[in-house]
């Protein structure tokens, strides 16, 4: 029978076309049957609950065990709402939303969640996650979208941009990945985590509609983990509700699952080379996918770039007729001077100069973050020429800014700072930032990698800052293994300079006791320190044992 010929009830919904997903409820049932309805017939989630045998707590269904619970007492004392009041006519006791049983939830959802294709395995397509979104009623359309793509800096200036529009008065949501400690750090609201108890709920409420999306799926695909995640985001923002979105994409740009919403701006931040298998062998060829995040009549608000990689950038702005602002030209960072817990700024923004501005981060490559950032909100504000943003709201917005995992100092003495540097590029940035910032007389560096990572190119960044490293795993099964590190390590520093442990917390111990070891008497004991870096989930480690809260 052909496609078109197929009786109604038989048809499913189809992933090529979201519009036939209208109408279909969380159990796959059709609505809005054009038949008038048979008013006697029996309710199918009644019967699906188990009809008169099926209790309370059943799928829509009450049967005949509607009494056999407690019967409320409605008295209340006065000041207590009835809504308030557990079945028994007592004020109901509600549990810590980051406790214990909240705890347990979150694991549970994980637990099932892991058993989903993880963000490194992808199968690149919108047609997935647009569907969730129709079933949802489209909650990724519901507010004003900052998108953010790039190779290096994106979680930085998601959490820049965040702070400067809660600043400015407006209720936030971000969207950010990887998470360094605990999974719920990806979804924020107001610039802090979401609570464990709201992240199970809330993919215990798109689980159902997640389920039809997976059936729906001709090739056999279902939803990945991180496209589920993005779902679960997208209604967060929703419920919230929020005014403004910052989205950070996952990977790529034009077919990464943040890119079913239309952002009013793009963010790209300094393009590189990074997931080559997904994104090409060229930092070029990752800026066509990462462009796609560039809509019609958006505004771009790019990074410095290669030239190449520049040209790719400009080329899409003009096929969707998007506004352009560059960092270099239109803004900028007109001054930096290092300052005690990170650098002062006078910044060129799109509306005009700022100046005076704390940054409590380090490096020149998060100074270029902040004035991506400052005008990525111009932009969003709609500020320009002759129309600045407030600037004492900009001075305390970056005055507040948080970044955990990125060069921050978990240990005084011997100073220990964990940086989340996990491909060459970044390792650079950290290698400079270093050498311009810092001045230890001794520095060993802690460094666990992921496997598909350019290791070698990361030890050689480190190389000529660091005095020696110790070589471990981290707590993810993708972790490089030591003695393979080991090797690669031996080839680059020498092998006098490198050891071996095999894991993260009796690395940093080695580490520490490197730097405290004193063989000549002269030499002082002050200025050592040591740098724990290589992968993001390294970093999320290290903040675990030095007891630091997710944030």
């Amino acid at each position: 029978m052909p496609r078109g010929d197929e009786p109604e009830e038989s048809r499913r919904p189809d992933l090529a076309d979201p519009d036939s997903f209208a109408g279909v409820d969380e159990l796959g049932a059709q609505a809005h049957d054009e038949d008038e309805p048979d008013l006697d017939a029996p309710d199918a989630a009644y019967t699906v609950g188990g009809g008169s045998r099926g209790g309370i707590g059943g799928i829509g269904q009450l049967g005949d065990n509607l009494a056999l619970g407690p019967v409320p007492d409605l008295i209340a004392d006065e000041g207590i709402e009835l809504h308030e009041l557990d079945d028994e006519g007592a004020p109901a006791e509600f549990g810590d939303e980051n406790g214990p049983e909240a705890r347990r939830e979150l694991m549970a959802v994980e637990a099932e969640l892991n058993q989903r294709w993880p963000e490194t395995k992808l199968e690149p397509s919108l047609a997935r996650i647009q569907a969730l979104m129709t079933l949802l009623g489209e909650p990724n359309h519901g507010y004003p979208v900052v998108h953010i793509a790039g190779t290096n800096g994106k979680g930085s200036v998601a959490r820049m941009i965040d702070s400067l529009l809660t600043r400015m008065g407006l209720r936030s949501g971000r969207y950010t990945s990887p998470h360094l400690q605990l999974v719920t750090e990806r979804i924020a609201l107001d610039g802090r985590p979401i609570s464990a108890a709201r992240y199970a709920a809330l993919f215990n409420d798109i689980a159902p509609y997640v389920a039809m999306v997976d059936g729906a799926s001709e090739d056999g695909v279902p939803m990945s983990k991180f496209e589920v995640l993005t779902g679960m985001a997208f209604a967060a923002f929703s419920d919230a509700p929020v005014e403004a979105a910052v989205l950070e994409a996952g990977m790529g740009g034009a077919w990464d699952a943040t890119n079913v919403a239309d952002a009013q701006v793009a963010v790209i931040t300094p393009i590189g080379l990074d997931h080559t298998e997904y994104l090409g062998p060229t930092p070029a060829d990752a800026a066509a996918e990462k462009a796609g995040i560039i809509k019609s009549g958006s505004v771009a608000v790019i990074a410095e770039q290669d030239p190449e990689v520049l040209n790719v950038l400009l080329k899409r702005t003009v096929e969707v007729d998007a506004a352009v602002a560059r960092a270099g030209s239109e803004f900028g960072v007109l001054e930096r001077e290092v300052a005690v817990g990170g650098q002062m700024l006078k910044l060129q923004g799109l509306g005009g100069v700022y100046d005076e501005v704390f940054l409590p981060l380090h490096g020149a490559h998060q100074a270029a973050n902040a004035a991506l950032a400052l005008a990525a909100v111009e932009a969003f504000f709609g500020a320009g020429k002759d129309k600045q943003l407030v600037v004492e709201a900009v001075r305390e917005a970056f005055a507040e800014v948080e970044n955990p995992g990125r060069l921050e100092r978990v240990r005084a003495a011997p100073a220990v700072l964990i940086d989340a540097a996990h491909n060459p590029m970044g390792a650079r940035a950290l290698a400079t930032t270093i050498t311009d910032e810092f001045a230890f007389r001794r520095l060993v560096a802690v460094v666990a990698v992921l496997a598909e990572k350019d290791a070698r190119g990361i030890l050689d960044a480190l190389e000529p800052v660091v005095t020696d490293v110790v070589v471990t795993r981290n707590s993810s099964p993708r972790s490089m293994p030591v003695e393979d590190l080991a090797e690669l390590a031996g080839s680059l520093f020498g092998e006098e300079r490198v050891l071996a442990e095999p894991d993260l917390e009796t690395a940093i111990e080695t580490a520490i006791g490197l730097v405290e070891q004193n063989d000549d008497p002269e030499e002082p004991l002050a200025g050592g320190g040591v740098l724990v870096t290589g992968s993001v989930v390294t970093a999320g480690d290290a903040r675990t044992l030095f007891g630091k809260e997710p944030a």
